[in-house]
């Protein structure tokens, strides 16, 4: 008797000292919604909204895409992400304080909490995207690396680069696909590479390099900037592809499902027909689509954090995708880039938004 009491004294032991290692779900810190893997549960959307605007870090000095101008005033396409951001949370584009990093300081400011999100020109990749713990949102302009030659260089390809030098921006992925492309053509060239990305272009501009390597739009971006733009050429060559969009810190879904959203909100709102001049007059429509989108039905927005009107807001504030591409690089800019790849999918491109219901 004395060794059945024993057994189940010991079993009873056993199931304790094994209960107690078993975390309980309220105590879980799986990381979920935490601000920046800070070990706690408190969302980067908190610390924004708590600070009462968004910190984006761009780039500054890309034409089109993020650039300040002399009276300290931004634009382009990733500052307009930047402010339909801001336009979701507090329904205010202009509640943004714009941080310039250069390429190799972008993803330090990010992880130490010094900026909300990236909208800087970035590339997604599996490295960035794993081990380098960054989390991207929906791709906002496919692009691919180009070579921008002097038009009198005589250079019409890689091959014509035997030889010769060509600048890059050091800690971007330019630079290895550059190595990459050179080696398959069998190319013996230099590599000068910049910490940043005003100096490559002031070495290229002074002939210190025979090319400029970087993705095409910021080429075209920059060549606007150069003395004699017309002494510049693109080459036919495309090296790359170069999905390029916003940037969250890993492990905080509740802050990059925002971002991720308003996203494609932005594309949503252009595949609905939506704009800054229709927006209001939509709001009494009978389309179930429409009114769930505009946060009239539904309460999606309740999911995100956010005011059931948000896709509302963004668009009234900043505009769908297709008015933002348009003033900062289609028709409406000094580039007049065609969509191609930049389209809605259902006129030949690659955007394309999940449902919003």
């Amino acid at each position: 008797m004395r060794n059945w009491s024993s057994l189940l004294l010991s079993t009873s032991l056993l199931i304790i000292s094994l209960g107690a290692c078993v975390q309980s779900p309220n105590n879980s810190t799986n990381g979920e919604n935490q601000g920046g893997g800070s070990g706690t549960s408190q969302s980067r959307l908190d610390t924004v909204k708590s600070r009462g605007k968004l910190v984006c870090g761009v780039d500054g000095g890309i034409p089109g895409f993020s650039f300040v101008n002399e009276n300290g005033e931004y634009s382009g396409l990733d500052v307009d992400m930047c402010k339909a951001v801001a336009a979701a949370i507090f329904n205010d584009p202009n509640a943004v304080e714009y941080r310039n990093l250069d390429s190799t300081e972008r993803f330090e400011a990010l992880k130490s909490g010094e900026v909300d999100m990236l909208s800087r020109n970035t590339t997604w990749t599996i490295t960035r995207d794993t081990s380098v713990g960054m989390e991207f949102a929906p791709t906002t302009f496919y692009d691919g690396q180009g070579m921008m030659v002097r038009r009198d260089s005589g250079i019409t390809s890689l091959e014509d680069f035997e030889g010769r030098t060509v600048c890059v921006e050091a800690g971007t992925t330019t630079e290895l696909n550059l190595t990459d492309n050179m080696r398959k053509a069998g190319v013996n060239s230099e590599t000068k590479t910049y910490q940043q990305a005003d100096p490559a272009y002031a070495a290229y501009a002074e002939g210190a390099c025979d090319g400029m390597t970087s993705d095409k739009s910021q080429l075209i971006a920059r060549r606007s900037t150069l003395p004699n733009p017309d002494d510049h050429i693109l080459l036919d060559v495309t090296m790359s592809k170069e999905p390029l969009g916003p940037v969250t810190i890993n492990n905080d879904s509740t802050w990059f499902d925002v971002v991720k959203w308003t996203t494609f909100a932005l594309i949503e709102g252009e595949e609905l027909g939506i704009n800054q001049a229709n927006v209001e007059e939509l709001k009494s429509s009978d389309e179930p689509t429409i009114r769930r989108f505009l946060g009239i039905e539904g309460d999606l927005g309740q999911g995100l954090g956010l005011d059931n009107e948000f896709a509302a807001n963004v668009i009234q504030q900043v505009g769908n995708y297709g008015e933002i591409y348009e003033r900062n690089l289609g028709e409406g800019s000094q580039f007049k880039l065609d969509r191609g790849q930049n389209a809605l999918w259902n006129n030949g491109g690659l955007l394309y938004s999940p449902p919003f219901r």
